[in-house]
């Protein structure tokens, strides 16, 4: 028996796509449905439970054991996320220049960031003048953390150093 299981390991392996394609970006087709989904930039595990949801696969399933046609409904519902979802659940709400909400994944959510950093920095805006001195932007803590120079806080070796130095120097004057 034990010489039957890795044959039907390599006939399920043969079915098995290691990478699947949505859009510009390569999943991994060992992993869970939700799984892989999460690894594709703008989508997170609400997202990924959604769109799984909605494309009727289990989202527990092997990514790149499914069915072409169920592999298709996946890739249309994450192209059509925006439609079949409230505006609140989008990434891309009221957009500065069409107004329209709409859902970015992959390279187009990080062109379009790119895109919104560089406008912020155009018209010096506070964000964008804090992205071009390469601070923190956000309102987060500066005072202790975020520091760009190499040197941090006080040196505690090169202090005990020098006051073992004085002490010597001390004794020494002393005799």
């Amino acid at each position: 028996m034990s010489a039957e299981e890795p044959q039907d390991e390599i006939e399920d392996d043969e079915d098995l796509r290691y990478f699947v394609r949505i859009g510009q970006t390569d999943l991994d087709g060992t992993k869970s449905v939700e799984r892989s989904l999460i690894e594709m930039n703008g989508i997170g595990r609400r997202t990924a439970r959604i769109i799984a949801d909605k494309a009727d696969v289990d989202r527990q399933a092997t990514f790149g054991r499914l069915e072409d046609d169920e592999i298709d409904a996946v890739v249309d519902v994450v192209d059509e996320y925006a439609e079949e979802v409230p505006d609140w659940l989008t990434n891309r709400q009221r957009d500065f220049f069409s107004g329209e909400t709409s859902h970015k994944v992959g390279n187009d959510l990080n062109m379009k960031r790119r895109h919104d950093i560089n406008r912020m920095k155009m018209i010096s805006s506070y964000k964008g003048v804090r992205h071009n001195r390469g601070q923190k932007v956000r309102g987060q803590r500066t005072k202790s953390t975020g520091r760009t120079e190499g040197t941090i806080g006080v040196n505690v070796e090169e202090l005990r150093e020098e006051a073992a130095e004085e002490e010597a120097a001390a004794e020494g004057d002393d005799e």
